[in-house]
């Protein structure tokens, strides 16, 4: 960790004009090193020297589905390497490696962007909003981390308003510095803020900021827990296979992390767009040694503002993953979430939709699952229906069940929108 705080702060130091030659530096030394020490990335380079970037493969998650075994670099093994898995959200699961140091720098760029904030990962408490693993050895190995690295975890599987009472007496009695966690999870938990008239500052007075991850932070929501928690709400974007991503800076502002990794955003024929413009978000890890992660593609869609530069990129906007696309019966493409903002802005106008997902389950068919304390009504329903309409084509058919829960994934992410096409 001491070599990997001191090798970011000498990146950070780098001046602005000198950036653009220490990225193109990294770049050529982390093909190089993979074309002459990967036989999985040489394979699928087709190459023996690395000329023009552009000519590089783009590496999908579909690629890295093969044994761990047979993607490490020469020199690297399972036990000489920091080993995890991806969460599966977008559908494709794999088991990835870092080299330590790579594993070290990621953990020195947290370290560094929660310090904007006065949170030090050494001493400040955190109240964490994460799944857990639920089988006994899992659960405590889970526990003991946590107890390790000054954290306290909320469990999310279950998020009744019995359970949700449970939490508020914790945050009475422990003085946490900061939240931490999945954002469906943290959301719902300020709506039972918002019922009950509490305002968490002021329960809990040691709270300093809240940091959201893992799932799409909309604006409305954004603002109902700057309300109920009264403190600064902090946007992260990462995938644990890499790092953080972009993270939210005291300006407002995405801030793309440079320095440990090289972001593209990349059209269908894997052509970079200028930025402003939409397309694929493409990554390159810089120092990841032990597996190569060289134009690798997230399954995201995002914009890269105007206003970035080489050392300060800004991330404008996180539209969504590419498989999270609706196809309607005119051939058009949306967004999913699209159809999460339509609905939204009506069916929680009073406060009664706790939480919703849509489902495409045919070309002109959707089904809208919610958890709720009453049904929605006639007129609440033709309005979703009418901005449906408006927003993206008419005679588009919508079914509402209402639900106790909505199904999330072993880790607890709420998946906001899925296409069974």
């Amino acid at each position: 960790m001491k070599e990997a705080k001191a090798e970011l702060q000498r990146i950070i130091a780098i001046p602005e004009e000198n950036f653009s030659d220490y990225i193109e530096q990294k770049k050529s030394e982390i093909v190089n090193f993979h074309l002459n020490n990967n036989l999985f990335y040489k394979e699928l380079a087709q190459t023996d020297s690395f000329k023009n970037w552009s000519d590089l493969p783009i590496l999908n998650k579909t690629n890295l589905q093969k044994p761990l075994a047979e993607r490490l670099s020469l020199g690297y093994n399972e036990k000489s390497v920091y080993l995890n898995k991806t969460s599966g959200s977008s559908g494709h699961p794999f088991v990835f490696a870092k080299d330590k140091f790579c594993h070290a720098l990621t953990w020195a760029s947290n370290i560094y962007r929660f310090g904007w904030y006065g949170i030090d990962f050494n001493s400040s408490y955190q109240a964490r909003f994460y799944g857990i693993p639920l089988d006994f050895i899992g659960n405590k190995k889970e526990r003991f981390k946590d107890f390790l690295t000054h954290r306290f975890r909320f469990s999310i599987f279950n998020l009744s308003d019995q359970i949700l009472e449970g939490f508020l007496k914790d945050f009475k009695t422990k003085k946490f510095d900061y939240i931490n966690g999945y954002t469906s999870s943290i959301v719902l938990f300020a709506k039972f803020l918002q019922k009950k008239n509490i305002v968490l500052k002021e329960i809990c007075p040691t709270l300093k900021v809240c940091m959201v991850t893992s799932e799409m932070l909309f604006e409305e929501d954004k603002l109902l827990l700057e309300k109920q928690f009264g403190i600064p709400i902090v946007n992260e974007y990462g995938a644990s296979e890499l790092d953080l991503i972009a993270f939210q800076n005291t300006d407002g502002q995405w801030q793309v992390n440079s320095e440990t990794l090289f972001v593209e955003i990349l059209d269908d024929n894997n052509q970079a767009v200028p930025n402003g413009i939409p397309g694929r978000i493409v990554i390159t890890s810089l120092f990841n040694k032990a597996h190569p992660f060289i134009r690798y593609d997230l399954g995201d869609i995002g914009i890269l503002d105007e206003k970035s530069t080489p050392k300060k990129p800004i991330l404008k906007q996180l539209i969504g993953r590419t498989n999270d696309v609706a196809i309607l019966p005119s051939g058009k493409k949306s967004p999913g979430l699209t159809f999460y903002y339509v609905t939204k802005s009506i069916i929680e106008d009073d406060g009664n939709v706790k939480e919703f997902v849509i489902k495409q389950t045919k070309i002109n068919q959707f089904e809208v699952e919610y958890v709720s304390d009453s049904e929605l009504n006639e007129e609440q329903i033709d309005k979703i229906n009418q901005a449906v309409a408006l927003y993206l084509e008419p005679n588009l058919l919508f079914t509402f069940n209402r639900k106790t829960t909505l199904e999330r994934s072993k880790r607890g992410k709420l998946k906001q929108f899925t296409s069974f096409l």
